[in-house]
């Protein structure tokens, strides 16, 4: 917990020590008048510039997490029909062995019920149902501690897309209250047209940061809780499984 709030207040600080010095470094002195333009968005560009960057980190943390960490070191489906070749021929050893080298969130919660039932497949203390019991509640604590893990920061992606669509909207109320403002003062019967092009800038700019943020952090969201449920899925499936065959060899 303290690791994940340590990186996380990292990501904040160093994404807003980047904005800072993108708007007030890049965007204020650019030849460029696109990228000029963008410093006519106001001090707003920065928190958008801040939360972008977050979002950018937090893909990158999801995508590496779930499919370098999560996925372990090869095939999952190659591993598993491995894995049932040794549980059938009660090689239980070889079994933790290749669980231990493939690693990974299913690899994992597997390698917590045969153990479960390596231990106690010999007692005399338990009888055939109580066994598969411990073993089936061993796979479920292991699931339960994998299950964090796949879906960590992934709240944090949701909620910062959100605050990016909000902040834009907040930009572009104040660069539309300034475009009115250039309207109501009128000297001589004429608008000041420098004004009013600047609050109108302000607003268009906020507008397209805010949902250029929302719109990819929306978009990652869902797809990486699609790759967590699919993991979900696998890990539930391929449990059942072992459950059944120690069941069958246990005469259950």
């Amino acid at each position: 917990m303290l690791k994940q709030t340590l990186f996380v207040t990292l990501n904040a600080i160093g994404a807003f020590a980047i904005g800072l010095g993108l708007f007030y470094g890049v965007f204020q002195f650019s030849d460029n008048a696109v990228i000029h333009s963008i410093y006519q968005g106001g001090p707003l560009v920065v928190v958008l510039i801040m939360i972008f960057i977050m979002l950018l980190v937090f893909v990158v943390e999801r995508y590496l997490s779930l499919y370098r960490v999560a996925k372990g070191s090869s095939s999952v489906q190659v591993f598993f029909k491995n894995l049932i070749m040794m549980i059938r021929s009660d090689d239980l050893d070889g079994a933790l062995a290749a669980c231990d080298k493939q690693r990974g969130t299913t690899a994992n919660v597997l390698r917590a019920g045969i153990e479960r039932y390596r231990e106690v497949k010999d007692s005399a203390q338990f009888d055939a149902e109580k066994k598969i019991q411990l073993t089936q509640t061993a796979i479920e604590e292991a699931n339960a501690l994998e299950g964090p893990l796949l879906e960590r920061n992934l709240i944090a992606l949701s909620t910062i897309a959100s605050i990016a669509t909000m902040v834009g909207l907040l930009g572009t109320t104040i660069g539309m209250i300034r475009a009115f403002a250039a309207t109501g003062n009128v000297e001589g019967g004429v608008i000041d047209a420098t004004a009013l092009a600047t609050g109108i800038s302000e607003a268009l700019i906020n507008t397209a940061g805010g949902l250029a943020s929302g719109i990819v952090g929306i978009f990652f969201y869902n797809f990486f809780v699609n790759k967590v449920d699919s993991f979900n899925y696998t890990t539930d499936e391929a449990s059942f499984e072992v459950i059944q065959m120690l069941k069958d060899k246990q005469g259950i």
